[in-house]
C-alpha cells in the first residue's frame, strides 16, 4: 500500500540533506538520475508463489524453487565506533559512520545470488552482544539484563537511536538496487519475537507500554531510513506463537501476549503519526518438539486463542482486518518468517515432519493475506535445544554441516508445483482427513 502525500510528508519524507547524500551516492554508483528514480519507485515484488527458506546453501535453495528468503543481519557486528583497516565510511545525518567492510561483503555474498534469481530477500535485523563495551553501549538497549541471546536495539538514548538509523540507512542504500554487486533487500524485519523479549529482544524488566514505545521507535526509524532509498520497501514486526498467552517461566515484564503488544503498537503508531508496517509471524506448533501441529490444543478458532499456530492461522488473518489495524483501508501484509516442524527420533519421525509441512503449506495456501512461508531450518543445527527442524540433517559432530536430505526435502521442493498434490496426498491419512478441502479457510 502506498502512503498518501500528506502522510508521507509527516512520516517518511527524507530530509533535504539525506536527498543530497543519496544523490552523491548515486553518482558513485554510476546511476543516472532517471535510473535512480526508477529504482527508488519500483513496487514491492509480487512473486508467483509463497515458498521461502532461511537460506544456508544458496545453490540448494534456488534448486528448491523458493521465492522468498530471510537473512540474519547482526548490526552489532556491522557497526564500528571508530575507523580501522576494515571499515567503510558512510555519511548520514551530517555525520560520518563506520561499518565493517568484511561483514558487509559477507552479506553481499548471501544476498546477491538470491536477488539475482528473482527471490524476494528479507533482512532480519538483530543486535547480538559483541562483548566489546564501546560497541555494546551504543548498540544494545541499556536496560537489557540477565540471560539473553539477542538484545533490543538501543532506542533509549539519542546517540543509540541516531546510530541505529544510520546503520539501517547504510543497509537500505547498499541493498536498494543501486548496487547490483550487492543484491537487493525488500523486506526489513525489526528484531526477533519481541513479545517474548526475555530471550529474543531483551529489554530487561520493562512494562508492556514502555516495551511497545521502545520498539515502535526502532520500527519507525527503520521505516524512515528504508524509505530514503525505496518508496515501497516494507518493515515488519516480529512475533512468536503466543497470542493471548505469554512465554511461561518469565515475569510479566519480560514477555507479553502478542495481541496486547500489537494493539498497543498500532495505537501508539497512530498517535505519533501512522506509517506502513506489516507482520512477521512465527506460528510454531504449541509444543515445538511435537510435529503434530494439526492437533495443537492451545490453537483454537477463537480470537481469544492462547496461541497462533499453523492450525489456526485464519484467526490472525481475520484479526488484521479490523479497521484500527488497516493501512490505507487495506489489511497489513503478513509473512511467516520463521517456523519449522521437528523430526522425532522414531520410526515415524520423518513422515510426521513431512506431514506437518504438508499441513502447514495447505493452511498457508488458503490465506490470501499471507505472502510468504519462510521455512526454518535449511539444515539441522546442533545448538537448537535438541530440535531437528531441517530439510537436511547435520553431519554428526558438526554444528550445521549438511549430511542427508530428509523426506520433507522432496515434499518442500514439490510445493508450488504440479507435483504437489500427488506428493502431499500421503499426509492426509496421517493427519486424519480425506481431503485438504476439509481445512478451515
Amino acid at each position: 500500500m502506498v502512503a498518501t502525500e500528506s502522510r508521507q510528508t509527516l512520516c517518511s519524507r527524507p530530509a533535504r540533506s539525506a536527498i543530497v547524500m543519496a544523490a552523491l551516492g548515486l553518482l558513485i554508483a554510476g546511476l543516472t538520475p532517471a535510473a535512480a528514480e526508477e529504482v527508488q519507485s519500483q513496487p514491492f515484488p509480487q512473486p508467483p508463489g509463497k515458498k521461502g527458506l532461511q537460506v544456508q546453501m544458496v545453490d540448494d535453495a534456488i534448486a528448491l524453487g523458493i521465492h522468498h528468503a530471510a537473512i540474519n543481519m547482526d548490526l552489532t557486528a556491522l557497526f564500528r565506533p571508530e575507523p580501522d583497516g576494515d571499515t567503510i565510511r558512510f555519511r548520514h545525518d551530517n555525520q560520518d559512520w563506520f561499518l565493517s567492510r568484511s561483514y558487509a561483503a559477507s552479506l553481499d555474498r548471501q544476498i546477491r545470488p538470491l536477488s539475482d534469481a528473482k527471490i524476494v530477500v528479507y533482512a532480519i535485523l538483530l543486535a547480538y552482544p559483541s562483548h566489546q563495551t564501546a560497541r555494546d553501549t551504543i548498540m544494545l538497549h541499556p536496560k537489557a539484563h540477565g540471560d539473553f541471546t539477542i538484545a533490543g536495539f538501543n532506542t533509549a538514548s539519542a546517540e543509540g537511536l541516531r546510530t541505529y538509523k544510520a546503520i539501517i540507512a547504510f543497509l537500505a542504500e547498499r541493498y536498494s538496487g543501486r548496487h547490483p554487486d550487492s543484491g537487493r533487500v525488500w523486506g526489513w524485519i525489526v528484531g526477533n519475537e519481541v513479545n517474548s523479549q526475555k530471550v529474543w529482544y531483551n529489554l530487561g524488566q520493562m512494562p508492556l507500554a514502555e516495551a511497545v514505545s521502545e520498539y515502535e521507535k526502532a520500527v519507525r526509524a527503520t521505516h524512515d531510513a528504508v524509505r530514503e532509498y525505496s518508496d515501497h520497501g516494507r518493515c515488519y514486526l516480529s512475533f512468536d506463537h503466543f497470542w493471548t498467552a505469554r512465554m511461561p517461566g518469565v515475569t510479566e515484564q519480560e514477555s507479553y501476549p502478542t495481541r496486547e503488544f500489537l494493539n498497543q503498537f498500532a495505537r501508539l503508531a497512530r498517535e505519533r503519526g501512522d506509517f506502513e508496517w506489516h507482520i512477521a509471524q512465527h506460528p510454531y506448533p504449541d509444543d515445538l518438539g511435537n510435529p503434530r501441529t494439526w492437533l495443537d490444543p492451545l490453537a483454537t478458532p477463537s480470537v481469544d486463542t492462547p496461541h497462533i499456530t499453523f492450525k489456526n492461522l485464519e484467526v490472525l488473518c481475520q484479526y488484521m482486518q479490523q479497521p484500527e489495524l488497516l493501512w490505507n483501508q487495506q489489511p497489513r501484509r503478513i509473512i511467516l518468517s520463521e517456523q519449522g516442524i521437528h523430526c522425532l527420533d522414531s520410526a515415524e519421525g520423518a513422515s510426521l515432519q513431512a506431514a506437518g509441512f504438508a499441513f502447514a503449506w495447505e493452511k498457508v495456501a488458503r490465506q490470501p493475506g499471507i505472502d510468504a512461508l519462510i521455512w526454518h531450518r535449511h539444515v539441522d543445527h546442533a545448538h537448537e535445544g535438541g530440535l531437528k527442524l531441517g530439510l537436511w540433517t547435520n553431519k554428526p559432530g558438526t554444528i550445521a554441516d549438511p549430511d542427508r536430505q530428509r523426506p520433507i526435502y522432496e515434499l518442500f521442493r514439490k510445493a508450488d508445483t504440479s507435483e504437489w498434490s500427488a506428493a502431499a496426498a500421503s499426509a492426509l491419512p496421517i493427519i486424519g482427513i480425506d481431503s485438504w478441502d476439509a481445512l478451515p479457510r
